[in-house]
C-alpha cells in the first residue's frame, strides 16, 4: 500500500477532476433551481460515502466485539473519522443548497434532524476514542458504533415514511433524473469513494504500523521486579494509548504503568509475563 499510494493518489486526483468536469460542464442545468442544483453532485455522493464508511465501521465493530481483533478496531476507528468528515460536508452543503431553494438555511425536518443526530453520535464516538484512557474504551466505542449504524437506514428511509421538505430520492423513491445527471452523480460518488478509501487505507496502515512498533515497548522504570525500588519520572509515553488507539498495549500515564491489554496475541505477556522477573503492576 505504501508503494502504491502515490500512484493511487494520482489516479484519484484525475478521477476527482473528471468528476468536477462532469458536474459543472457536462450535466445539464436543472430547469427549476438553476445552477445552484449542481451542489447536488457533491451533497448526495458525500452522504452515500459517509453511509458506506459507517457501514464498514459497523461491520468492523461487530467483528471486534466477537473476535477482539485489533485490526478490526483500527479499521472501525479510521472509517468513523473519514465518515464524519463526509457527513460534515453533507451538513454544510445542505443548508447552502436549501437557502436559495427553500428560503431558509435550516428546518427541523425529519431528514435533516436525523442526519444531525447521526453526525453527533459518530462525533461522540471519536471523542470517546480520543479522550478515554480506560481499557474498556474499544468495547464501549464498538457498542456505540452499533447504535450509530442503526441510525443510518433511518436517515435514508425517513423521507419515505415522513412528510418532509427534503426532495424524494432520485433512485427507488419515485423521483426521476436525466441520464446525464445520473452519470455525473455516479462518477462523483466513485471519485469520492476512491478518495475516502485512499485516506482510510493510509490511516489504517499508519495506525497499524504504529501499534506494532509500540507493542513491545514496556518501560523498566515503571515495571519493577519484586522488592525493587520504583522511580517517579516524567515519561514520554503518556500519550501512547491515544496516539496508537490500540487496545493491546501498555499505557504509561502520569507515571503509572496501566496494563490496558485485554488479552490476545499482543505479545506483551511474553516480555513481562510470569518467569521474566516482572511480577505485576506498580502504581508509582
Amino acid at each position: 500500500m505504501k508503494k502504491a499510494f502515490p500512484i493511487l493518489g494520482v489516479l484519484t486526483a484525475i478521477l476527482l477532476v473528471y468528476a468536477l468536469y462532469q458536474a459543472l460542464v457536462v450535466a445539464p442545468t436543472e430547469q427549476t433551481m438553476g445552477a445552484v442544483q449542481r451542489i447536488f453532485y457533491y451533497h448526495v455522493p458525500s452522504a452515500w460515502t459517509a453511509f458506506l464508511l459507517f457501514f464498514i465501521n459497523f461491520g468492523s465493530s461487530v467483528y471486534y466485539l466477537i473476535k477482539r481483533c485489533a485490526t478490526a478496531d483500527i479499521v472501525a476507528l479510521v472509517c468513523a473519522e473519514v465518515g464524519v468528515v463526509f457527513c460534515t460536508v453533507v451538513l454544510i452543503t445542505g443548508p447552502i443548497w436549501a437557502r436559495p431553494v427553500w428560503g431558509i438555511w435550516w428546518t427541523w425536518d425529519m431528514r435533516l434532524t436525523s442526519t444531525l443526530v447521526l453526525w453527533l453520535i459518530y462525533v461522540s464516538y471519536l471523542f470517546l476514542r480520543r479522550f478515554s484512557s480506560g481499557g474498556q474504551t474499544p468495547l464501549l466505542a464498538a457498542a456505540l458504533a452499533v447504535l450509530g449504524a442503526l441510525c443510518v437506514p433511518f436517515v435514508y428511509f425517513s423521507i419515505w415514511f415522513f412528510r418532509t421538505q427534503h426532495p424524494q430520492p432520485v433512485m427507488g423513491g419515485g423521483g426521476s433524473i436525466d441520464p446525464r445527471m445520473m452519470h455525473a452523480l455516479l462518477i462523483n460518488w466513485l471519485a469520492f469513494s476512491c478518495f475516502a478509501f485512499l485516506v482510510a487505507g493510509r490511516g489504517t496502515g499508519w495506525k497499524s504500523c504504529r501499534a506494532k512498533s509500540m507493542r513491545h515497548m514496556p518501560c523498566n522504570r515503571c515495571w519493577t521486579p519484586a522488592g525493587g525500588r520504583y522511580e517517579r519520572e516524567s515519561l514520554s509515553f503518556c500519550g501512547l494509548r491515544r496516539d496508537v488507539d490500540h487496545p493491546h498495549r501498555v499505557h504509561f500515564h502520569d507515571c503509572c504503568a496501566v496494563f490496558a491489554a485485554e488479552a490476545g496475541d499482543c505479545g506483551i505477556e511474553k516480555e513481562i509475563g510470569p518467569g521474566t522477573g516482572w511480577q505485576g503492576l506498580t502504581k508509582i
